[in-house]
């Protein structure tokens, strides 16, 4: 715990001074000398003023001491910090404290003639408004060293001492040593005279040698009892002795004297200058261990003495020089010592006792039971030495600590009370101000708490003991305030210094309190309970109590955060100029920042403790704090053009202190409904106008980068998953990392926004996604690029005679730029856009419940009703329309990229199954499927390759899109199985058995996707199937039921009652009738397609595979090149009246034909 200054320098100097008599005494010194001659006695040494490097160095080298160049050595030394004899000899002490004053810059400082320019503007180059103000106009001070507030540069904090109490000052020179030892004496004689035992070290000895050699067991437990008592006070002295710093020898010596002079009862009551007349009478040199304490003794007992019977103003001219000349034979000491007789000492010491015997005899002033004269005309050396007793109640070791003992320690100093001239209502008054003080000294809250409890005991004692009450006013104390000199009684002049303490105090609270905001409550409870100084009403100052209602304590304490908060803003902005130049960050967003945290500690840590007796508090410092910052913003917001580094940190740090000084203005006017006459709107900084244009500029300029990013992370991605973990591709994690860095940005600049720069940043969110989705779907080729050419229509016909050239068939041929896509398009990095988009629809979500958030934290609020009388219903009506607004704006923002990004995933797992089938398995499925005849090429010889496709897939999807692909799969393979069925060309031709076998595979097909109820829902294979059931069923019917088909639905197509459907296929539609007769392998079939359409035998054309598939052919075979069933026209009946006689003349003959 840190002690005292200055107790500290007296234990320091008590400590060299014994260090040194130790040393000089001990014979190392062999001979002490001056210019005069040398030196008997080493009391005429004032050791002081010796250097002690000195006497080692004379100690080492001889051993005479020479006094006068000791002395000088001294007083060299002293201008000089202490050093430290290293080898390097560059070390020494500081003054200061290193912990305090923390770590040394690391910095370089700079040089004298540096330039400090720089792109700021200097915060401090022109006198502050704000702080050259009149401390007149604010209220008064009684600070005892308060002077008016100035913009000069701020001195090292110096800590707040504490104003006297104005006791008359003490005559005779007696020192804090001199008092502390007295005191005890005092306190020794008291308890002597009061029938307490004083043992000695010896006496104690004794006493428990006779304990030992008591022999009967009811004697030694009487006798037990009794040195259990007379121990326990022992043991209390001796503590008192540590506690005040007295040496055993002087003690034990002091109390053998007083047991004797308690023994001969030489006078009835005890006081001072008869007790040191019989110390004096009885105490010799040869009793101490050295000549020096006891000339020190002996000179403090004179000087008691003298401050007592010579200054005294009931004695005669006579009778002071009888004193003078007494006690300048007792401080001579070669005359008192050695040249007088011990009956002249005898009648030195009986003058004094007979002026001494004056005084006692003379009654007390106000007929107080035990009061002596020495009450009232010594008072300033009683309280004095009162407080040396009660200051022993400290630890020694840890001063902020009261020792275990301290209660019976009090009861003991009690027994000095008629001695001093101490009562009840004085000591609370004097333990109290004890207490303060060690507090001020050690910080430890819990003293401060102590001395509270006795000064609100001294408030609550009565007043019926009057003539008590006289006698504590009439000890006078004197102060001094405002050039004139008060007259206060004892206890309002320890009310008045702690008053005055605070009051220097809360000129700077947040200086002194922040480090311990616990000590502010405590400390404005002491001053509640010692009163506020404030003028009255003809300009004297008074005491009074904290009061809400005393409008003069109010008006004292908003004088007091008006102050704290300029002397913080004074802090701040003496070193802001420098704090900028080294953080790199313009002066004015430091201030807010600086201003944010000193308001923020204001109302946690003070306004809650000022609110008691002053409702106003809060209310004031956020009206001075906003006008404090606002003084300094106004230039700077009329340079405004741009969004600068500087512009956004400035205006983010102004909006950010003003809408938290609005917050706790709010706050503070809510607690204090009452008091009307604050109750105004804060003028708030004009944020927003200034910065509504440039936010809507930098969306824009944002939005123009985000899309040039994008669209170049787009263009170097190579599709590849980042990871087995992250399979999607890394240009969706960067677009949506700037896209979020941009809402960070937006959000973080702290400004005023509304619903328009919302909309401009949903908008850049928007377009910044639409077109990376656009990109990607823009990669895609139509599906239509994958199917294969279907093949020329032929009829079957069993050939005998081999043609020996035969028709080759055209392929589909793909232009170059279409060809490089689907090079691109791999199953893999399909599966890796899927995942990606998947990615896409996760982080949407995140992005749009983090954007939400975001604005509901920053939303603009429609009105303060704290600062106008606003119509609720019209406040909560606009709150409403805006927040449906905000609530349409990001549900058309993120539902539209929703739908994009559903759309995209739907049309590329789509195009991954059409690739999957009619690209990577044409070979194996469309091409290899029951070519020649079904028996030999069935479905099992495929599906090994589907499930080698698949699980390559499954591998690389995520689990959430492995159902959609897996299907689209199955959907192209039923597609390409359709295919097959009705485009299979002149290799393919079903006969009525092998429609079973088909009917099996395609079960087998739909069974592979449904794996046992494991794989995709049985309901949703089976609706895709049952296309291919259908046509396969048409493989069943008859011939001639299939022509009649193909007749009816000639003719509703020539009606317009079947309107053409070529995007699907239809059962009855005739173009899949016509390709079920050319695959049938069937005589009556192959007749009609010849005699009607004259279809080619199947034979003429060479339907092996190639090995580029890709070769161009035509789309549609010579059939509707030919006839003019598949081009219909809508005529009229002319044209389906030819069709359907040709039609029946062919099925005529087929009839007639036999088989």
């Amino acid at each position: 715990m840190e002690q005292q200054p200055w107790r500290l320098l007296q234990r320091y100097r008590g400590d060299r001074r014994k260090l040194l008599e130790f040393l000089l005494s001990s014979g190392l010194i062999t001979e002490l000398r001056t210019p005069a001659g040398p030196i008997a006695a080493l009391s005429d040494v004032d050791l002081d003023k010796l250097s002690a490097d000195y006497v080692l160095h004379c100690i080492k080298y001889g051993g005479v001491l020479d006094v006068s160049e000791a002395t000088k050595k001294y007083f060299d030394e002293s201008s000089y910090p202490v050093m430290i004899h290293s080898q390097l000899g560059n070390s020494y002490f500081l003054l200061s404290d290193p912990d305090l004053s923390g770590s040394p810059p690391t910095r370089v400082p700079p040089s004298t003639d540096v330039n400090l320019a720089t792109n700021h503007a200097s915060f401090s180059s022109s006198p502050d408004p704000l702080i050259v103000e009149d401390a007149e106009a604010s209220g008064e001070d009684f600070s005892p060293k308060h002077e008016v507030e100035t913009c000069t540069p701020l001195k090292p904090m110096e800590d707040v001492q504490i104003p006297p109490l104005g006791l008359p000052c003490l005559n005779a020179g007696l020192s804090d040593d001199d008092l502390r030892e007295s005191a005890y004496e005092i306190l020794l004689a008291s308890l002597a005279f009061s029938g307490v035992e004083v043992h000695t070290v010896e006496d104690r000895r004794k006493e428990k040698s006779a304990k030992l050699l008591s022999g009967l067991k009811s004697r030694r437990d009487k006798i037990h009892q009794q040195s259990e008592s007379r121990g326990r006070q022992s043991e209390l002295i001796e503590t008192i002795r540590i506690q005040m710093q007295i040496s055993e020898p002087m003690d034990a010596c002091i109390r053998q004297r007083l047991m004797q002079l308690t023994a001969r009862r030489m006078w009835g009551s005890i006081d001072i200058p008869q007790m040191s007349l019989g110390l004096l009478a009885s105490i010799f040199k040869s009793d101490f261990l050295n000549g020096k304490s006891y000339m020190q003794w002996k000179s403090r007992q004179a000087s008691i003495l003298e401050e007592l019977l010579y200054f005294s103003t009931d004695l005669e001219a006579s009778e002071r020089l009888t004193i003078q000349s007494s006690l300048a034979n007792i401080r001579n000491s070669k005359e008192w010592d050695m040249t007088r007789s011990p009956s002249e000492r005898a009648e030195i010491l009986s003058a004094l006792t007979l002026v001494a015997l004056k005084l006692s005899s003379l009654s007390g002033k106000f007929n107080i039971q035990g009061e002596t004269y020495y009450w009232t005309a010594d008072y300033h050396l009683n309280v004095r030495l009162y407080e040396k007793l009660l200051f022993g109640v400290f630890d020694v070791l840890d001063e902020g600590q009261l020792i275990m003992e301290s209660n019976e320690l009090l009861m003991l100093i009690k027994l000095t009370w008629p001695t001093l001239g101490i009562t009840q209502k004085m000591h609370n008054a004097l333990y109290g101000w004890v207490l303060f003080q060690q507090y001020v000294g050690t910080d430890e809250a819990v003293l401060l708490e102590y001395a509270l409890l006795e000064l609100q005991k001294v408030l609550s004692a009565e007043n019926d003991n009057q003539k008590e009450e006289h006698y504590m006013d009439s000890l006078a104390c004197s102060r001094a305030c405002n050039g004139s000199e008060i007259k206060l009684c004892l206890v309002q002049a320890i009310f008045f210094s702690i008053s005055s303490w605070c009051d220097s105090k809360l000129q700077d609270y947040h200086l002194h309190f922040s480090q311990k905001p616990h000590n502010f409550s405590r400390m404005m409870n002491l001053l509640s309970a010692a009163g506020i100084l404030t003028s009255g009403d003809f300009g004297d100052i008074e005491l009074i109590r904290l009061n809400v209602s005393n409008e003069n304590a109010t008006r004292k304490l908003m004088t007091y955060v008006e102050r704290s908060i300029k002397a913080s803003y004074r802090r701040v902005a003496s070193t802001l100029d420098l704090e900028s130049k080294v953080v790199r960050q313009h002066p004015l967003a430091l201030l807010a920042n600086e201003l944010k945290l000193i308001a923020q500690r204001e109302f946690s840590v003070f306004c809650p403790v000022l609110r008691r007796w002053c409702p106003e508090s809060g209310m004031i410092a956020a009206m001075r704090l906003h006008q404090i910052y606002g003084e300094r913003l106004k230039p700077f917001l009329k340079g405004v053009s741009s969004l600068s580094e500087d512009v956004r940190s400035v205006l983010s740090a102004a909006h950010s202190l003003d809408h938290d000084l609005t917050e706790l203005y709010i706050s503070a006017c809510e607690d204090n409904r009452l008091h009307h006459h604050l109750n105004r709107d804060l003028d708030h900084y004009p944020i927003g106008e200034v910065a509504k244009p440039i936010i809507l500029d930098w969306v824009i300029a944002q939005n123009s980068r985000i899309l040039e990013w994008t669209g170049r992370v787009f263009d170097l991605e190579d599709w590849e998953p980042l990871s087995s973990q992250q399979r999607h591709a890394a240009s969706a994690v960067e677009v949506f990392r700037i896209i979020e860095e941009t809402v960070d940005q937006f959000f973080g600049l702290n400004l005023s926004v509304d619903i328009t720069h919302l909309q401009a940043l949903l908008s850049v969110i928007f377009h910044s996604l639409d077109a990376y989705l656009v990109k990607l779907v823009n990669q895609l080729v139509e599906k239509n690029h994958l199917h294969p050419m279907a093949p020329p229509l032929t009829r079957y016909e069993e050939t005998v005679i081999p043609i020996m050239k035969k028709k080759v068939l055209e392929h589909k041929l793909l232009e170059d730029d279409v060809r490089n896509k689907l090079n691109e398009l791999t199953i893999s990095k399909l599966c890796v856009r899927l995942n990606t988009l998947k990615y896409i629809q996760k982080q949407i979500d995140i992005l749009e419940d983090g954007t939400r958030k975001s604005w509901a934290l920053i939303r603009p609020p429609v009105g303060h009703g704290w600062a106008k009388e606003v119509s609720l219903e019209s406040s909560e009506s606009s709150r409403l329309t805006c927040s449906e607004a905000v609530d349409e704006l990001f549900v058309t923002t993120f539902s539209s990229i929703r739908d994009t990004t559903t759309d995209a995933i739907s049309k590329i797992h789509d195009f991954a199954g059409a690739r999957v089938v009619f690209w990577d398995l044409r070979d194996a499925f469309l091409f290899r499927l029951y070519r020649g005849n079904v028996e030999g090429a069935r479905l099992d010889s495929v599906l090994p390759h589907i499930d080698k496709v698949l699980d390559h897939i499954c591998g690389l999807i995520d689990d959430t899109l492995r159902d959609l692909v897996v299907f689209s799969v199955c959907r192209a393979l039923l597609e390409g199985y359709v295919w097959v069925l009705l485009n299979g060309g002149p290799s393919r031709a079903f006969s009525n058995s092998d429609i079973t076998i088909m009917e099996d595979d395609l079960n087998m097909l739909k069974e592979f996707f449904i794996a046992d109820g494991e794989g995709l829902p049985r309901s949703l294979v089976e609706q895709e199937a049952k296309l291919a059931e259908q046509i396969l069923s048409l493989y069943t019917l008859q011939t001639g039921t299939v022509i009649q088909m193909l007749m009816t639905a000639s003719e509703q197509i020539s009606t317009g009652l079947y309107p053409r459907k070529d995007d699907k296929i239809g059962l009855e539609d005739a173009q899949t009738l016509i390709r079920i007769m050319c695959h049938k392998k069937d005589r009556q079939a192959s007749k009609f397609l010849k005699r009607l359409y004259q279809l080619p035998t199947s034979s003429e054309y060479d339907d092996t595979p190639s090995e580029d598939s890709t070769l161009r052919s035509p789309l549609i075979s010579d059939l509707l090149k030919r006839s003019s069933s598949f081009h219909w026209t809508n005529n009229g009946p002319s044209s389906f009246k030819s069709f359907k006689k040709k039609l029946q003349e062919a099925t005529s003959d087929i009839r007639n034909m036999a088989w």
